[in-house]
């Protein structure tokens, strides 16, 4: 893993050294060695968890029931409801509040 970070600030280093070369060719240079690094750390045990991880992470999202577009529409609109309802009820809420506060002190 130590050798993979190493590439990759490598890399970086060399991307910004190398200013006066081509911005596509020192790009290109800094997509290799991301990719050389990757594939040196996937076969550190760290690493195959991590692509296990991505792997399942992939099987899970292939899994899930995404609502329709209508399902959407609805629940949005409910919750700009609700957010309407609530902040009408703070509003009244803080006015009496407010009037009482008012008709104490004066």
């Amino acid at each position: 893993m130590i050798v993979a970070v190493a590439l990759v600030v490598a890399a970086i280093a060399l991307f910004y050294a190398f200013s006066e070369v081509s911005t596509l060719l020192r790009v290109l240079g800094l997509i290799a060695a991301v990719v050389v690094a990757v594939l040196i750390a996937s076969r550190t045990s760290a690493g195959a968890a991590a692509f296990s991880y991505i792997g399942d992470t992939q099987t899970e999202v292939r899994k899930v029931v995404w609502p329709t577009r209508q399902e959407t529409i609805q629940t949005t609109m409910v919750v700009i409801l609700m957010v309407i309802v609530v902040a009408i009820m703070l509003w009244a809420f803080d006015s009496l509040l407010g009037w009482a506060v008012r008709t104490l002190t004066f």
